[in-house]
């Protein structure tokens, strides 16, 4: 490199240097600026630019290369790295990969900010804090200066590379959103009754004796307890088909059932509505014979089994769902269908 592009040959004087004259708290001014290779030398203000826009297209990689692991490793593959050992090899490349796009990001950022824009110190006087127009107008126009002098606009690789990093690291995030567990489709729903069908319909299996039910077995002012055929307490998912599929049965003399619709779901007195509060999902066990109202324990919400499980009490927002029940030839309780409306708490697809 010849000497005229050497940083000392270019020192300047240094301004508003006051003398000390023996005083130890006078302003010694600013030291004279010295400029730097990339302000002299537009060949190695040319390089920090590439490298600069770089570290923006590595980010970039990065982000992608984030993506492609979370989508490619297996999440319970497990990987031998020296020193760490074992580690699971999903969360090492999501932590690598993730971490080499913000600190690219940010080096890129200093890097540009320390070769490229200007660094000349200015002194700036202590001033009121309400600022009078003189002084908005001198911050607009300190604003458009130092836009101007990052290069922003006329140093446009820098600008573009900067603007793909950025716009790619929030894909990161939102990629993370899929743990938050599969998509529901319609299984909100469903239940395990929707396996009912007028050729194929379900018992209903009592949850003490796991034995099939028949309407002479329900007593009038009794709650019991009920489960989809084929369903038991073995299987692996029973917990989480049990959330859905709960149903409490209850006897009430038909004259005292209000509603209509109600009634014509039932058999001889018998409805079959859902344990599931519709407030956040408790299972409801306390029933009221004289007033037949259901109570969950839970947050105290109160429903009328005799007017189709409305709402007279409590947090919950709408009825208990009713399954419509009948007989088979040999007498046993069954179901031809699944519930005509979502079991459970309300979800932003429900209906109402």
């Amino acid at each position: 490199m010849s000497e005229e592009k050497l940083p000392e040959s270019h020192g300047s004087a240094g301004h508003h240097e006051v003398a000390a004259h023996g005083d130890p708290f006078a302003d010694p001014g600013l030291p004279a600026h010295e400029p730097r290779r990339t302000d002299i030398d537009e060949r190695a203000a040319k390089r920090a630019e590439r490298q600069v826009s770089l570290m923006f297209v590595v980010s970039m990689i990065a982000t992608v290369a984030f993506i492609a692991s979370y989508v490619a490793i297996d999440v319970d593959k497990i990987v031998y790295i020296w020193p760490l050992g074992h580690v699971s090899a999903l969360n090492f490349a999501l932590g690598m990969t993730l971490g080499v796009a913000l600190f690219l990001i940010g080096a890129g950022a200093v890097h540009w900010a320390r070769t490229l824009m200007s660094d000349h110190e200015i002194p700036a006087e202590r001033h009121p804090i309400e600022a009078d127009d003189e002084v908005r107008a001198d911050v607009i126009e300190q604003f458009r200066t130092g836009a101007a002098e990052s290069g922003f606009g006329r140093r446009k690789m820098i600008r573009n590379t900067l603007i793909g990093s950025m716009a790619l690291v929030p894909l990161s995030g939102v990629v993370l959103l899929r743990d938050l567990g599969p998509l529901p489709e319609d299984k909100l729903q469903h239940t395990g009754w929707d396996e009912a069908t007028e050729a194929k319909p379900l018992q209903l299996i009592n949850m003490n004796t796991n034995l099939p039910m028949k309407a002479e077995d329900i007593i009038q002012g009794s709650l019991v307890f009920a489960m989809p055929e084929g369903l038991t307490t073995h299987d692996e998912d029973f917990q989480v088909r049990i959330a859905k599929d709960a149903l409490m049965l209850v006897r009430i003399a038909p004259e005292d059932i209000k509603d209509e619709t109600s009634k014509e779901k039932g058999f001889e007195g018998i409805l079959a509505y859902s344990k599931i509060c519709t407030h956040v999902g408790c299972p409801i066990s306390l029933y009221e014979q004289q007033t037949h109202h259901a109570l969950c324990p839970c947050h105290q919400s109160t429903f009328d089994l005799a007017d189709g499980a409305r709402v007279i009490f409590g947090p919950a927002g709408h009825p208990l769902p009713q399954l419509k029940i009948t007989t088979d030839e040999k007498g046993f309780l069954v179901a031809h269908g699944d519930f005509d409306e979502a079991v459970g708490p309300s979800f932003w697809e429900r209906a109402r």
